[in-house]
């Protein structure tokens, strides 16, 4: 990858329908950050999905992302080079920020439960960490001046035979939680997002995401590589969109999109 490479980083978050009709605050977040010096940046990117049963999971998915992008990118930092030492380095990220936040939410901390999924944009890799239902397509590539895209690979379900979400406070996260360390110069878009898009924005099969649906993460990372002349008003048309009755007929939850396209 280009060591000067550049990113244009968009994100939102919106409350679902039942939060809405409720009057109960959005559970989901997201954060991105930036560091490093200029000839060389990194950006760290993450989202969040706090449990709709707990009582504070809001709070929690705002905590994970916070200690995400501090605990990725001080790991980062380091410069791993081969492909096992930034899937080590992601998955010590991970235990770092996992051990700070049940520090933080103490004897409660199952009351602040939420997923994490977290991508670092580096120089000369792209690392991948997810734990629960929260899932990133990379935009690489075209075949026949079509561009290609590519889901990567999901966290394995609580057990064999389970639907249930693994979450950051879950005592089989350590286990459950997937690393991926991607090198391939021709990325240059990155999409994440908490379950609440799923099923618009990937197929299904057997239970199971299988691929991204071309037409959906094409027409969000288009808009970003092309973006208004207004950002807040950029960003309330995605905002309505997510809110808008045709996506809550799919999906009722929280959702969150958080987009990277190369400048």
């Amino acid at each position: 990858m280009d060591p000067a490479v550049e990113w244009r980083v968009h994100g939102v978050s919106v409350e679902g329908y039942r939060h809405r009709r409720s009057g109960t605050p959005c559970q989901d977040a997201w954060l991105s950050r930036e560091f490093g010096p200029p000839e060389a940046p990194v950006t760290v990117l993450a989202v969040a999905d706090g449990a709709g049963s707990r009582s504070r999971s809001d709070e929690g998915s705002a905590l994970a992302v916070r200690l995400a992008a501090a605990g990725f990118a001080r790991r980062a930092a380091e410069r791993p080079r081969t492909a096992a030492g930034v899937r080590s380095a992601l998955r010590e990220a991970f235990l770092d920020v996992r051990d700070e936040f049940l520090r933080r939410t103490g004897p409660d901390a199952k009351e602040f439960a939420t997923t994490l999924t977290v991508v670092v944009l580096a120089p000369d890799w792209i690392g991948h960490l997810s734990v629960g239902d929260g899932f990133v397509v990379l935009r690489a590539g075209t075949v026949d001046g079509v561009p290609q895209f590519h889901l990567l690979p999901q966290p394995d379900a609580a057990s064999e035979y389970s639907n249930e979400t693994v979450f950051l406070t879950s005592a089989e996260a350590e286990r459950s939680v997937r690393t991926a360390c991607v090198r391939d110069p021709g990325v240059d878009g990155v999409l994440l997002s908490t379950d609440g898009l799923a099923q618009l924005a990937l197929s299904w099969a057997d239970g199971r995401p299988q691929q991204p649906k071309p037409s959906f993460v094409a027409a969000m990372l288009r808009s970003l590589d092309s973006p208004g002349e207004d950002p807040e008003e950029d960003e309330r048309a995605l905002a309505v969109l997510l809110r808008s009755d045709q996506l809550t007929a799919v999906n009722a939850d929280d959702k969150t999109l958080l987009r990277a396209v190369r400048r």
